[in-house]
């Protein structure tokens, strides 16, 4: 004799082994956030790590778009990343060396830097 698995029990097998428990739900990037992220990927990951505590040759950017918010009173994530991008001199984290590029102004199109700033506002 056969034994043989209801299909309704093996359908539901097969779906908990298909789904993830991450903790971190990876966000879907819009085209902006895309160009940023390629921007990151080929100017700002050699220095800045994406993991959270990881100390390349500057601090991580896992968690920028909230911290952010909160490091010099009158500018919101926004405008505080972007100015530490283009003026990086004025915004050195405490415990590192001014090492960062500051010719991203006349190297990054607008389109390449606010869609690196738009990819950093997806690091909550």
């Amino acid at each position: 004799m056969k034994f043989q698995v209801p299909f309704i029990v093996l359908a539901a097998i097969i779906l908990a082994a298909c789904s993830t428990t991450s903790a971190t739900p990876v966000p879907t990037l819009d085209a902006i956030q895309q160009t940023g992220q390629a921007v990151y990927n080929l100017r700002c990951a050699q220095c800045h790590a994406l993991a959270p505590d990881t100390i390349v040759i500057g601090p991580s950017l896992a968690g920028i778009a909230t911290r952010a918010a909160t490091r010099v009173a009158g500018y919101d994530a926004e405008a505080y990343i972007e100015r530490s991008i283009l003026v990086p001199k004025d915004y050195i984290v405490d415990g590192f060396v001014d090492t960062m590029p500051t010719n991203f102004g006349k190297e990054l199109t607008s389109e390449e830097l606010t869609g690196v700033v738009a990819f950093l506002m997806t690091l909550k």
